[in-house]
């Protein structure tokens, strides 16, 4: 079960582009509401934006006791690409806690 108070630390890089305070917080927002629904442990979140020719690249780094996650995703416009880093994010986060939870010995 996680701690809605866990210490969650998130970085945003942005790389041959512009720094907009909107996909900053869209971003933020996403992961933050992935990394709750697992992880109850300090973590630490990085994400790079970033552009190169026409593909819009976001990647996503994921660290916390227990848990590791990472992926990039290229897509034509960087709101898209944010979605779909975070679901595989999401999908890495979920298949790590399940092993964890059957792992547990029954009481």
């Amino acid at each position: 079960m996680s701690r809605p108070d866990a210490d969650l630390n998130i970085a945003v890089t942005f790389r041959h582009t512009e720094s907009t305070e909107a996909l900053k917080q869209y971003a933020s927002e996403k992961l933050l509401n992935c990394a709750r629904k697992y992880v109850s442990y300090p973590t630490d979140i990085h994400i790079v934006l970033s552009i190169e020719k026409r593909d819009h690249i976001a990647e996503v780094q994921v660290r916390s006791k227990g848990y590791e996650a990472s992926a990039k995703s290229t897509s034509e416009d960087l709101y898209a690409a944010i979605d779909r880093v975070v679901d595989a994010v999401d999908a890495q986060l979920r298949k790590q806690k399940e092993r964890i939870v059957e792992h547990r010995p029954s009481r």
